[in-house]
């Protein structure tokens, strides 16, 4: 659970605005932190007085190397890390579960079916943790989060290579007595055979609800591992002979975490709906409804201090200084030092400004160029889009060039990254290189636009997407990067509030992975939203490998729900459709948007009509936009789609900003004009606040009308 910040703690950590406190220990804190794109992340600071410690940094640099070497589902992924920093942080994705001590210790011992899809869960992650050169070391059930779609395995704080020589003293035991291998009771090197011992006892105890070596003094504890053999008592015959071997003295007679998988996966679901019991969904579901429903921030003592200076300047460095200096143990004597520095270059004036034109570019800006860029998927999957985008901001740059009075000839490069993550990366850096670039639109997907961020954050070019919607675009901290439509965690709140008001007593919700991590941020933020508004929620997770939803969908109905909400792909969101078609279903039934496809229409026909989509993508039948499409229509001989007007809007905030800019800017300075400023769009007001969130918020609502979207307007919030 978490606590309220006090008022020593600082209030932004590395590009994460605090919320509150998850816990706290002997060495650090760990925050509960939201970056400037909306994603939460649990964010570990370590004391100043062990940051002061070589030795202590040195292995929190190595916990930040290994947390990264590790690329499994099923173990927390960092986010964002700073262990040279003087307060070291580490962030990984925050998943707001219990852990599988909170779990049985609240609910019970998990059913048999669910250990075995646990244990292979767990053991794919600690392959991973293998296959990076790694060893965990502490393994235990504090250090398992569980989440509808799976456990997280989690705290790296202790993990290292193998052949790294340790930090601690070599009669110092490392690791948890209870679910620690005999040879490191012993005082051997952690091996990958000890932390599959350690799973072991896990999973006797998420079966039996106690540990298989007892409790209580460590001595003991280090003893009975040893010496006694594990009490299994309890524990299913289908689990205990792999369990056995997991817990055997011998580090060779223990299966590897590959076969342990292997071992496990006979009589296992091949998926992980329904894999915990409907006790601990109602505990998930309430520990995510009570993050959600955090009060309001108080300032903390670190941030009454803040200076008028400390907002980010021509440069961007006074907003970096004042980012460190809310970090724990600053010390105020360096932060002068540095905001001198800034005034001083401040205070240069014109000169200043000049100066960092020459910087950025190398030249002076009297004979630049004023270039635009686009960058989107124009040939790829999601080409529609893309083109609809490219068009839009056309549209914009050739009505400013045919005004008379104009300040500037806009300049239009337009590069195609075909939807694909690697040429997304290689077309950022082409384009950057450009001296002449003044700022970028786009990119069209989620990837494209994350695989782009390093190539214009480190040419300092303001970035914006009109589409992109994901949260994970905070995990490179870009400086210059502004996401200028509402995240896919926007548009829950709308569909639980629609859900109530047409009455909905009880929804179930079916989260899709095959709709990648739009289907997983839609779909659980609305199961958080729904407990947030007092309807109870049957959840469902699938995986993308899932052939068959049907029987699923099939027990979900029998559970007479009032509504029903799908988050996924198009292809399968129809096949849902039509089973809710045949089982006669007349609740509410809501889309997630990225699934709201021509497609969806096409392949569930009659059984489409009456599903409901909230998206932030405006009609452009609207009357608010008739203007824009009536252009659009004329220049091109066909209706705008989806995007194209978000696209014209935020071509047209840039052209507004630049023509204000009294002079050609700096990129740096463009970037803070964009991101300070309000400007007044067709669809939306396009505004961002301190954390660089949009606050124009708007979500549109369709329903299925006619074999069509029908456009039913703003959707009431």
């Amino acid at each position: 659970m978490t606590g309220d910040l006090l008022p020593s703690d600082p209030a932004r950590i590395g590009g994460h605005r605090l919320l509150a406190r998850l816990g706290a220990g002997g060495m650090g804190v760990v925050y509960l932190g939201r970056t400037a794109s909306g994603q939460l992340a649990a964010v570990k600071v370590i004391l100043p007085e062990y940051a002061d410690q070589p030795a202590f940094r040195a292995r929190f640099r190595r916990e930040v190397a290994a947390a990264r070497r590790v690329a499994s589902p099923w173990a927390v992924p960092v986010t964002g890390a700073d262990p040279d920093a003087a307060a070291p942080w580490l962030a990984t994705s925050f998943v707001p579960g219990p852990s599988l001590a909170e779990a049985v210790a609240a609910c019970g011992p998990l059913p048999s079916g669910g250990v075995r899809a646990l244990g292979r869960m767990l053991a794919r992650a600690l392959t991973s943790v293998h296959d990076a050169g790694l060893v965990h070391r502490d393994v235990k059930p504090g250090n398992v989060l569980l989440a509808l779609d799976g456990p997280r395995l989690i705290d790296f704080g202790i993990a290292r290579a193998a052949e790294e020589t340790a930090l601690t003293s070599t009669d110092m035991v490392v690791g948890t007595p209870g679910f620690l291998a005999p040879e490191q009771a012993q005082g051997r090197p952690a091996t990958p055979a000890g932390d599959v011992f350690a799973l072991g006892c896990l999973l006797s105890y998420a079966t039996t609800g106690r540990p298989p070596f007892g409790t209580g003094a460590v001595d003991a504890l280090l003893y009975r591992t040893v010496h006694d053999e594990p009490d299994l008592a309890g524990v299913p015959d289908s689990l205990r002979e792999p369990l056995e071997r997991c817990l055997a003295k011998d580090p060779a007679a223990r299966p590897t975490a590959r076969e342990l998988d292997e071992a496990l996966a006979e009589d296992t679901p091949h998926d992980t709906a329904g894999w915990l019991p409907s006790e601990v969904v109602r505990l998930i579901a309430d520990r995510s409804a009570a993050v959600l429903a955090l009060p309001a921030i108080e300032a903390t003592a670190l941030d009454a201090g803040k200076d008028e200076g400390e907002d980010e300047g021509e440069d961007g460095r006074a907003a970096e200084v004042a980012e460190d200096a809310r970090a724990p143990g600053y010390r105020g004597g360096r932060r002068r030092v540095l905001l001198l520095g800034g005034a001083a270059l401040l205070a240069a004036g014109g000169g200043a400004a000049l100066w960092e034109n020459r910087r950025e570019d190398g030249a002076a800006p009297a004979a630049r160029r004023w270039v635009l860029g686009v960058q989107a998927d124009l040939t790829g999957p999601q080409k529609a889009v893309g083109r609809a985008q490219e068009r839009g901001v056309r549209l914009a740059v050739e009505q400013f060039n045919a005004r008379g009075n104009r300040p500037f000839t806009l300049t239009l490069t337009i590069a195609d990254d075909r939807g694909d993550q690697a040429r997304a990366a290689e077309v950022a850096r082409g384009l950057a290189a450009d001296r002449d670039l003044l700022a970028v639109i786009g990119s069209t997907g989620d990837g494209t636009t994350g695989a782009s961020l390093d190539a214009y954050s480190a040419q300092l070019v303001p970035q914006l997407t009109a589409s992109s919607a994901q949260s994970v675009h905070g995990v490179s901290r870009p400086r210059h990067f502004l996401q200028a439509v509402p995240g896919y965690m926007t548009s829950p709140a709308l569909i639980a509030l629609h859900l109530r008001s047409e009455g909905a007593k009880r929804v179930g919700v079916l989260i899709d992975r095959a709709g990648s991590i739009a289907s997983w941020q839609i779909g659980h933020t609305t199961v958080q939203n729904l407990g947030v508004v007092g309807i109870p929620v049957e959840p469902r997770v699938v995986p993308r490998l899932a052939e068959h939803l049907a029987p699923l969908v099939t027990d979900m109905t029998a559970r007479e729900p009032g509504g029903f909400v799908y988050t996924g792909t198009p292809e399968r969101a129809a096949a849902v459709a039509r089973v809710l078609a045949e089982r006669d279903f007349t609740g509410v039934r809501v889309l997630g948007y990225p699934a709201a496809e021509p497609s969806f229409l096409a392949a569930a026909g009659p059984a489409a009509e009456g599903w409901h989509v909230f998206a932030p993508y405006i009609d452009p039948s609207a009357t608010r936009v008739r203007a824009f499409a009536t252009a659009y229509r004329r220049r091109y001989g066909s209706a705008p789609g989806y995007w194209a007007a978000e696209a014209y809007d935020v071509a047209r905030m840039v052209i507004a900003r630049l023509t204000e800019a009294a002079g050609r800017p700096s990129r740096t300075r463009l970037y803070g004009l964009l991101a300070k400023g309000t400007y007044q769009g067709l669809v939306r007001t396009y505004a961002f606040d301190e954390d660089r969130l949009l606050k124009g918020d708007a979500v549109f609502h369709y329903e299925v009308r006619g074999g069509r979207y029908a456009y039913a307007g703003e959707a009431a919030g």
